[in-house]
């Protein structure tokens, strides 16, 4: 195996670990604040890239409805917080997890009878088309902007998270949410905004990998058990363990299908195992 073919599969791994990235950042946002278990997280993913896929049918312009999707599902996640979740704050812990688990479903056969059990193909916009001269290789120029708006939307939510006023709620409220109530602060709304958040982050990161993988109904249902195994890997709510665990996750499968491309997910739960069994809660988990 020559190094060249070692840095392109490592390059291959960065891109596919800022998908991680953002479908894990959502969920241990949504997680560490408000301790809902979001197994519809995958449906939302799946949603953004059909979203994509039929924004682009219609306006052709792949740069403005890369941006409105994530939007329009983003907002699609609001209602179903203050629709179907708020309404199961202070029931059983349970009770969110099976409604999320639920509407996985739905969301999935929605499609299905919208848009047929079979795939929905879309293609890369011709200004990403081709190869970027990284000095040292060549690189597909779309999987290179997947790994800048990766970058970008980490730092985008670091801002978020330390530089303003919903951001230190959010980080009081993973560690004392009773405590932030008790200051008289609208702890609900804040939920809500984090919940939308989320919910786009993973509508951006299925609109992104749509122009590579095309899309299915069941799209959501693969990739989020594998954002999952992030989140463990990470630590349960550390936005920190996010990415190292999305990066991480990405390279391990991207070098695994350099020597063996059928092992490439049962090696990721591997990792996952010796990781849990070293550190007890993830690389930043507490406990």
């Amino acid at each position: 195996m020559s190094v060249h073919a070692f840095l392109l599969q490592a390059f291959i791994g960065l891109s596919l670990g800022s998908i991680y990235v953002m479908m894990a950042s959502g969920l241990s946002l949504i997680f560490g604040l408000m301790r809902v278990v979001n197994f519809a997280h995958g449906s939302f993913y799946m949603l953004g890239a059909y979203t994509l896929v039929y924004l682009i049918s219609l306006i052709g312009n792949f740069w403005i409805c890369l941006i409105v999707s994530p939007i329009l599902i983003g907002i699609l996640g609001i209602l179903i917080e203050v629709g179907g979740i708020r309404p199961l704050y202070g029931t059983e812990e349970f009770n969110p997890l099976l409604l999320t688990l639920g509407l996985n479903y739905v969301f999935v056969d929605i499609i299905r009878i919208l848009f047929g059990l079979g795939g929905v193909g879309s293609s890369i916009p011709k200004e990403l088309n081709g190869m970027v001269n990284l000095g040292f290789m060549m690189f597909p120029k779309y999987r290179f902007f997947m790994i800048l708006v990766g970058a970008a939307v980490v730092f985008l939510i670091w801002l978020f998270i330390n530089r303003t006023n919903i951001g230190l709620v959010v980080r009081a409220g993973t560690k004392d949410n009773e405590m932030v109530q008790m200051l008289g602060i609208n702890v609900r709304l804040v939920w809500t905004l984090v919940f939308g958040l989320g919910i786009a982050l993973a509508a951006l990161s299925g609109a992104l990998i749509a122009p590579i993988t095309g899309t299915i109904p069941e799209m959501g249902m693969f990739m989020v058990i594998e954002a999952f195994v992030v989140v463990v890997i990470g630590g349960m709510g550390s936005f920190a363990g996010s990415i190292v665990a999305g990066v991480l996750v990405g390279e391990v499968i991207a070098i695994t299908n350099l020597f063996y491309p059928q092992a490439g997910t049962v090696a990721i739960f591997i990792l996952m195992a010796i990781i849990l069994l070293t550190t007890k809660a993830g690389l930043f988990g507490e406990g």
